[in-house]
């Protein structure tokens, strides 16, 4: 059995900054990282973006060269899915029998698309975009593709779309709910995407939901509730993820959806920790509620306190979650959490193509989306740190930076 001082699993954004926080703090201990994917780390937001789009070449989405990590004595074992965890022995076991033990366990494992519930959800030519193997299979079909359907109006799908469009796709977007990226913004920001797909040729549908996929061996339609039919040459799927944290729960960790963590991210068991998009934490922009954040910023902050923590110092997760979203030429930038607003100021003017939209609650700033506005972006992280309390027809006017805001 192989012994390690720290062992991560998951090879992604999380596990990998925390490996480089740790060498970064002098820790001298052995330190492996597990992942079931074969690749190096790499960078996943550019999967349903420039990755798609065929702009950035694999390589380019390396968070770093092969080299660095042999250099600093960080052991790469690859290819390897983790299936149990024995932590009163500090042992975790792989689907391939290999046993592993570890003085402190970074679970770092993220989540797993999640996939339809219907029938034909597993035919050929329906994708889902969380790893390089799902693009890489995607990119092998566009070829013969001429009419896509995307499901699921979140950022993952709209990028997407956004994507395929350009590339000279029929695609026809699907949304259950009466309008995109309803879970995560307000109804500015959501009806301005709206429009803009629409004029990119996207048909756009709201309300609409799935009854199956059709097709013998591969997708043919996607079938509607109502009994319409969709004709499809690809369906791509994208409604969320599934937190990986079976083995965690099957040991009695606690949580459900997503893996409870305290400030250092630490789980209820023993020498073992928690970080990224499968780590439930109580988090002060959210009104100190228990939430995953599932962003680069939230994997790559909370690696650095659990790395703090392992290197034995004083460390405790507080971050400002920030996001971005690439669609067409809009660069969409968030900085906190806007859920549980209850007054919203547009700041701009949509038709333009550059403004901001400002979520407040009980009159203190919570958020900001920032479409091709970056100065906002950036003056107006200050009001949410700070939790200010600037009137609306102040947040309102383009004219007043909001840095006059923050004194």
């Amino acid at each position: 059995m192989n012994q390690y001082d720290v062992v991560i699993v998951g090879a992604g954004h999380g596990g990998a900054q925390a490996a480089i926080a740790l060498r970064q703090l002098g820790f001298e201990g052995s330190i492996a990282i597990v992942g079931d994917e074969p690749d190096l780390p790499y960078e996943r937001p550019p999967l349903s973006k420039d990755y798609l789009a065929g702009d950035k070449v694999f390589d380019r989405l390396l968070i770093r060269p092969e080299s660095f990590w042999r250099e600093r004595g960080v052991e790469m074992l690859l290819g390897r899915r983790v299936v149990a965890i024995d932590p009163e022995a500090h042992e975790i076991a792989t689907a391939d029998n290999i046993s592993i033990g570890y003085g402190h366990l970074i679970w770092a494992a993220g989540g797993t698309a999640r996939r339809l519930g219907c029938a034909g959800n597993d035919l050929r030519g329906v994708h889902t975009v969380r790893t390089r193997a799902d693009v890489d299979r995607m990119m092998d079909e566009l070829t013969q593709v001429e009419r896509v359907v995307v499901i699921g109006g979140g950022y993952i799908g709209l990028e997407a779309a956004a994507v395929l469009t350009r590339l000279g796709k029929s695609v026809t977007l699907l949304e259950a709910q009466d309008r995109v990226l309803a879970r995560v913004a307000g109804e500015p920001l959501s009806r301005f995407y709206e429009v803009e797909h629409r004029a990119h040729g996207v048909d756009l549908r709201l309300g609409v939901a799935v009854d199956c996929i059709e097709g013998d061996d591969r997708v043919t339609g996607v079938r509607l509730i109502n009994g319409s039919v969709l004709a499809a040459d690809m369906v791509i799927v994208g409604i969320g993820i599934v937190p990986a944290v079976e083995p965690l729960i099957a040991v009695g960790a606690i949580g459900g959806n997503g893996i409870a963590v305290d400030a250092q991210c630490r789980t209820s068991l023993p020498d073992i920790f928690a970080i990224g998009d499968c780590a439930l934490h109580a988090n002060a922009f959210a009104g100190g509620m228990s939430v995953r954040v599932e962003s680069v910023q939230n994997a790559h902050d909370q690696a650095a306190v659990a790395a703090k923590t392992i290197a034995g110092h004083d460390a405790k997760y507080d971050a400002v979650p920030w996001f971005w979203s690439n669609q067409y030429d809009l660069k969409l930038q968030t900085v906190g959490l806007s859920a549980g607003y209850d007054a919203v100021v547009l700041r701009g003017n949509p038709a333009r193509r550059s403004f901001s939209v400002i979520y407040l609650k009980q009159g203190r700033v919570i958020a900001l989306d920032c479409v091709n506005a970056t100065r906002d972006y950036v003056q107006g992280r200050r009001l949410v740190v700070d939790a200010l309390s600037p009137s609306l027809d102040q947040l309102r006017d383009e004219n007043l930076p909001l840095k006059a805001l923050t004194a």
